[in-house]
């Protein structure tokens, strides 16, 4: 009687299409009640509105119903589904068609706190805590596309609690497979070793290309090389570098580049503005050992930069770098888009966004699952990791965290000839900066790379790092079964 008592309350104050729900309506009560059905169902059409009164509230009976529970799935908060076609999937989908109300019925399987919502159709739940409570939302889906419903309680949705709304029958192009532009963080070249300086030629081509930005999104992304970030370069101190740019045919603007760890005119972009079906060159001596960011300059820079035009270069010292088990390749960057993080289709920039510095979308490795779905970094107990870090930027500095261990050194700014610091948590990297961290990892699991500016995690920011190997009781115990896939 309780949950019906909630549901009551809940129907009274609902509205769909500017007609609220009646609370008095013996059908549309039962429906929010008796939302187990789980499956998809048809229902009576809406009762008319009473002619007499324009204000007159309407009895509006769902079309379409589905229930879900809260629970937890290898390792993650999801949402699953209780009954029919839907039963026991985690985060299934939802189909409904275009114009249809929809109910979605919510119970709390895992005691925890958790809602539900529509963002696209302005449909959000109260909060249910408590194993066996329960919520529901109605909605018109008054547009064809594909949207996201989940929790919106803080880190609930990259916990997991998010799937996928489908209204309408959607086209071949919702579908289609773009290009994948994320860039492999296991790419990082071959060590320079002890050998003696020489000459070396770095070939860039600059390309426009709508690429992969998530599972039902794309973005139209300027690349170095078709990824995101560019090329990792690898070079030593004293060597003679020469760099081609050349500018993709089908291009329509102007591209460049600058080497921060260059000593000359723009860092090459002076010699190195390149308009489409073009190639330009510069020879430069690499003269200062570390590692470096280089970008696009061309104007406006920071739109070149945000739309993937950044990579790093790595001058090691005389004699190269120790050697390490594993290295890894990771740049955060930032896209302005007009439309909110999460919707669907080809994402336009956003100028305006740009501007006031405020991103939808953060991202390791050019793309919201780069480093979590795409590409999965691993090691085995014992191993010493390396990561090469940097930030394309172009506005937001990141605090490097990886959740669940502690770097043995950070080689602060990407400096290789000062002593590294030791015992490290977080550190800052700037847009444009770079740092390079070593730890051993010690323990088996998964261990998730954020920025820890941890509300950018919503946005698309996180990798992982997949540990296998034996236990060591002496350094992490529980009673509690540990799930390999499992997270923070």
């Amino acid at each position: 009687m309780k949950v019906l008592r909630t549901l009551c309350i809940f129907v009274a104050s609902m509205a769909i299409g500017g007609a609220a729900l009646a609370a008095d309506d013996a059908q549309a009560v039962h429906a929010m009640h008796a939302g187990h059905a789980g499956a998809a169902q048809p229902a009576p059409a809406p009762a008319a509105p009473a002619q007499s009164a324009p204000h007159t509230s309407v009895a509006m009976m769902p079309d379409v119903t589905f229930s879900l529970r809260t629970s937890i799935s290898g390792g993650k908060l999801v949402f699953t589904g209780t009954r029919g076609a839907i039963a026991g999937a985690v985060n299934p989908d939802l189909e409904v068609p275009e114009g249809a109300v929809v109910q979605i019925n919510l119970i709390n399987d895992d005691g925890a706190i958790h809602d539900i919502a529509v963002p696209e159709f302005n449909a959000k739940s109260d909060h249910i805590t408590g194993k066996g409570a329960a919520t529901a939302i109605v909605f018109r889906a008054h547009k064809n596309g594909v949207f996201e419903y989940l929790c919106t309680l803080p880190g609930h949705k990259v916990a997991g609690m998010v799937g996928k709304i489908i209204v309408g029958k959607q086209e071949a192009a919702d579908t289609r497979q773009a290009p994948q532009i994320a860039h492999d963080p296991a790419n990082v070249g071959e060590p320079v070793g002890d050998r003696p300086p020489k000459h070396v030629t770095v070939d860039l081509l600059t390309t426009e290309i709508e690429g992969r930005l998530g599972d039902t999104s794309t973005y139209r992304f300027w690349t170095f090389n078709n990824k995101v970030p560019g090329p990792f370069v690898r070079v030593r101190v004293g060597d003679t570098v020469t760099v081609n740019v050349s500018n993709a045919k089908d291009s329509t603007h102007i591209h460049s580049v600058d080497f921060h760890a260059v000593t000359g005119p723009g860092g090459g972009a002076a010699v190195t503005q390149v308009p489409p079906g073009q190639t330009k060159s510069f020879t430069f001596k690499a003269m200062h050992p570390g590692l470096f960011v280089y970008h696009c300059a061309t104007p406006m820079v920071a739109q070149h930069i945000t739309n993937g035009m950044y990579g790093m270069i790595l001058v090691e010292p005389e004699g190269g770098l120790p050697k390490v088990d594993r290295e890894f390749y990771v740049m955060q960057g930032e896209l302005y888009t007009a439309k909110s993080h999460g919707s669907s289709g080809l994402q336009e920039f956003s100028l305006e966004k740009l501007l006031a510095e405020n991103p939808e979308h953060v991202m390791f490795n050019g793309s919201m699952d780069a480093l979590t779905k795409i590409y999965d970094m691993k090691s085995k107990v014992g191993d010493v990791v390396r990561i090469y870090f940097g930030v394309g930027g172009p506005n937001l500095t990141s605090s490097l965290h990886l959740i669940g261990e502690v770097f043995d050194r950070v080689y602060d700014q990407a400096s290789l000839t000062s002593k590294p610091l030791t015992d490290v948590q977080t550190t800052l990297v700037p847009p444009g900066g770079a740092t390079m961290v070593e730890f051993r990892t010690d323990y088996p699991g998964r261990y998730v790379l954020v920025d820890h500016a941890l509300s950018r995690m919503e946005k698309g920011l996180a990798g992982f790092l997949t540990v296998e190997g034996e236990k060591d009781s002496s350094i992490f115990d529980t009673d509690e079964p540990i799930d390999p896939n499992s997270g923070h």
